[in-house]
């Protein structure tokens, strides 16, 4: 048992919750339901266990919609909307959260240098902001299990070009193993345990 002692934040290359925020961009009723890239039931089940695993190591998310107040669009989905308690909703007009002023102040205000990403579609959202981003110095990590796009070879190219710019795809394991990191850190190792039953990567037993 010879764990070392816990990485400074400021020189940590892999996640860790004390300089992470996670965004998180339109998961809303129509966008969905235009999901052709993976199972539209498993991508809901997807991002909600993705923001348990957020919530369990209390990253910080920014939450945004787009078209919800011009009346274009519904709110985000009540299945994910139930995990997001306190955290306010940024409703935009741009296709391109990075160019929302008030999303933009949101990610610089919390003084984070990696941005966990999940957005809908891949091609666009997901996509547009993650270009930008790494532009600025941030390093991103699109959780490919929890995006979608309008056809699967979309989602894919939209994951090739992000990673050749820079980005560093992860899953929803590798998320939570990558915060957790040792055993040793008590507090969340419960929150660990069922997030990844919730994800059914652990087996439930009871």
């Amino acid at each position: 048992m010879t764990s070392m002692a816990k990485r400074d934040y400021k020189n940590d290359e892999l996640l860790n919750p004390e300089d992470t925020v996670f965004l998180v961009i339109d998961y809303q009723p129509t966008q969905i339901n235009s999901i052709n890239s993976m199972d539209r039931q498993k991508l809901i089940d997807n991002i909600v266990v993705t923001q348990k695993i957020i919530n369990t190591y209390k990253v910080p998310t920014i939450l945004s919609t787009v078209n919800v107040g011009t009346g274009r669009n519904k709110d985000t989905i009540p299945q994910l909307k139930a995990e997001l308690e306190g955290v306010k909703s940024y409703d935009r007009t741009s296709i391109n959260a990075w160019e929302d002023q008030e999303v933009y102040d949101a990610i610089k205000a919390t003084g984070k240098h990696k941005i966990i990403i999940a957005a809908l579609w891949t091609e666009a959202c997901l996509t547009f902001p993650t270009l930008d981003a790494l532009r600025e110095g941030y390093q991103v990590f699109p959780i490919v299990d929890a995006v979608g796009g309008t056809s699967k070879i979309a989602h894919e190219t939209a994951i090739q070009r992000v990673a050749n710019a820079g980005a560093q795809p992860i899953s929803i394991a590798q998320l939570a193993c990558e915060l957790q990191r040792d055993w040793n850190r008590g507090e969340t190792v419960p929150g660990f345990i069922e997030d990844l039953m919730d994800a059914g990567i652990f087996l439930r037993l009871e």
